[in-house]
């Protein structure tokens, strides 16, 4: 699944290509009676609604709050994307696995594209409703959400705080916790603690204060870097023109099973580890 860096390619790509394009038609195959999709375009009689909604609407910016995309359109409503397993977007760009697309002014086009067809997309109405994120969206939809692990008042302390609710938990298990903190999946997980030192199946309660900054530094570092690189393409994400990211040429621990440890001086190997269902790849002897 994309995570963090990935959605924030896609966010950067989508602001220097679609802001200021107004929205001239929408189309889709899909087509579900699964009642969890009642409120996605997936969902037929949704979709004729969705298409009314954002026919002739300009897209005044776009955003994004953990793995998911925020297109604001005039008007005042958000077109939400959530990628889920295997989605991306491509401008001007199509492949055979397209199953919703936006045709723009000036001969453009969106297209969101999803083997495996996991991928959502919702309409979110800025009226009536208390939690509010980004320009003209007013929802609760985001009310469950950790906050963003790259925002300027982001510290090691809050990091802390954040993790410490689950203080039982292991620490693999609770950075990806979506409700402690936004973004953070397989990959970045696995890569954090590798370079923070720290193995997946510590408690919470057990790390200490120099244990959470080596972990905020490195997640921070981590992040910026994979952004910086286009985010990562080991499974099946590209970005809006169709490249792959180069972060997956970076990787020390996240599929590198039964390979030596990179860090200076460590003669571990990579080991790989089922945790509450979740797979973790770690250094044996590094990461205490």
């Amino acid at each position: 699944m994309p995570e963090l860096p990935e959605v924030e390619t896609t966010i950067r790509g989508l602001r220097k290509t679609a802001v200021g394009l107004t929205i001239k038609d929408v189309w889709t195959d899909l087509k579900t009676k699964d009642k969890r999709q009642r409120d996605a375009v997936a969902n037929p009689k949704y979709f004729l609604l969705f298409k009314k909604e954002v026919l002739n609407k300009k897209i005044v910016s776009v955003e994004r709050r953990a793995k998911n995309i925020l297109i604001n359109l005039s008007g005042g409503k958000t077109i939400l994307i959530h990628l889920k397993m295997t989605g991306h977007l491509l401008f001007n760009n199509k492949d055979k696995f397209v199953h919703l697309l936006f045709t723009l002014s000036g001969r453009n086009y969106l297209a969101f594209s999803d083997i495996r067809k996991f991928g959502k997309i919702t309409l979110l109405d800025p009226e009536g409703k208390q939690a509010s994120y980004g320009a003209g969206t007013k929802t609760n939809y985001f009310a469950h959400l950790g906050p963003e692990p790259l925002d300027k008042d982001f510290t090691w302390q809050k990091l802390k705080e954040r993790l410490s609710k689950k203080p039982q938990g292991k620490i693999k298990i609770v950075l990806m916790d979506q409700s402690l903190l936004s973004g953070i999946g397989n990959i970045y997980s696995d890569e954090i603690l590798w370079q923070s030192l720290v193995n997946p199946e510590r408690k919470v309660k057990d790390i200490k204060d120099e244990g959470f900054k080596k972990i905020f530094e490195s997640l921070q570092s981590i992040l910026k870097k994979s952004i910086s690189l286009g985010g990562d393409s080991m499974s099946d994400y590209i970005n809006l023109f169709g490249k792959k990211g180069k972060f997956q040429l970076c990787h020390n621990a996240y599929r590198r099973t039964g390979e030596k440890c990179g860090k200076k001086g460590c003669k571990g190997i990579i080991l790989r580890k089922i945790i509450n269902g979740r797979s973790a790849h770690f250094c044996s002897i590094h990461q205490k």
